[in-house]
């Protein structure tokens, strides 16, 4: 059964932040909330628990994993960022959005497409996530919870505990913000070629589009 912590929205209790940061160290994989929806993850570089994350997705390992950065910096520790690419994500960052980009080493393989070797990338606007990487020190791996819940993702009046009732036996750890379930995704922008386009329109989509981003 999961060990739950309860963490204030804005500003989340150290010491309870730094015990679900060493339990991802130790392999652990959580459920716990973003600026978009509830996710299930782990350490980026404790490759067991990647393992665990795509396991229990059901995800074929060409299926890129997306992961949780803290800074644009950070993303460029992991991606290589071309001089238009960075100026967009510089506008857009942090906020509900999922950068497409070619991966540099640092990116595990079993996190990036094998064939493109392209990886997801988010920086969160969101203080539970961001003080969570901060205690890691390592981004985290952030892949939607709801596609486990199918009647969540119909029925938006479903309750959170009944989440938590549902995936406890799943995971490790249970982070819980004392917030409202949401539902809307992210807008997921593929930023390879010269043009930034717009493969998932989810939060914040026009505003990627007012700044140049195009519609697939």
């Amino acid at each position: 059964m999961a060990t739950v912590y309860k963490l204030h929205p804005d500003n989340p209790q150290g010491r309870k932040v730094e015990a679900i940061a060493a339990a991802l160290r130790q392999g652990a994989v959580a459920l716990y909330p973003t600026d978009t929806v509830y996710a299930i993850g782990c350490d980026l570089n404790h490759r067991g628990a990647v393992q665990r994350v795509r396991q229990l997705k059901q995800l074929a390992n060409e299926k890129p994993l997306t992961f949780l950065c803290a800074s644009l910096s950070n993303i460029a520790d992991y991606a290589m960022v071309s001089d238009g690419a960075y100026r967009l994500i510089r506008r857009l960052v942090p906020g509900p959005f999922t950068f497409l980009l070619p991966a540099t080493r640092q990116v595990p393989r079993l996190v990036m497409n094998p064939k493109r070797r392209t990886t997801g990338i988010r920086v969160p606007d969101h203080a539970v996530c961001l003080a969570l990487m901060e205690a890691l020190q390592n981004p985290v791996i952030s892949t939607s919870a709801l596609t486990l819940l199918p009647e969540v993702e119909k029925d938006h009046s479903v309750d959170k505990m009944a989440m938590f009732d549902t995936l406890e036996k799943l995971v490790d750890v249970i982070v819980d913000d004392d917030q409202p379930l949401t539902y809307e995704v992210s807008t997921i922008l593929d930023m390879e070629g010269e043009t930034p386009l717009i493969l998932r329109q989810g939060l914040g989509w026009e505003v990627a589009l007012d700044w140049g981003a195009q519609v697939v």
